[in-house]
């Protein structure tokens, strides 16, 4: 899931949380380096002034570094995120 809030500064800020049932804390860290990594990347892709709030799910702690990559920028289409 993906939460997103516009704000005054021109620069994003993003938030990733795992539930710590879903899996022990080496994979939730993780899932979020994965995630931290995938926004780095596309960060220019995103439009300026937006806190994201990533909120992993179910399989999304086993999934590779290209599915979360994708997952994430799709989400951020499907919200208008995206330049």
């Amino acid at each position: 899931m993906l939460y997103a809030r516009k704000r005054d500064r021109r620069e994003n800020r993003i938030g990733i949380t795992v539930s710590a049932k879903l899996a022990k804390a080496v994979r939730r860290n993780r899932v979020r380096r994965r995630l931290r990594e995938a926004y780095r990347l596309n960060e220019e892709k995103f439009l300026p002034g937006v806190d994201l709030v990533v909120v992993v799910r179910g399989r999304g702690v086993l999934a590779p570094y290209r599915v979360l990559e994708r997952e994430l920028l799709e989400l951020a289409g499907r919200l208008e995120l995206l330049r």
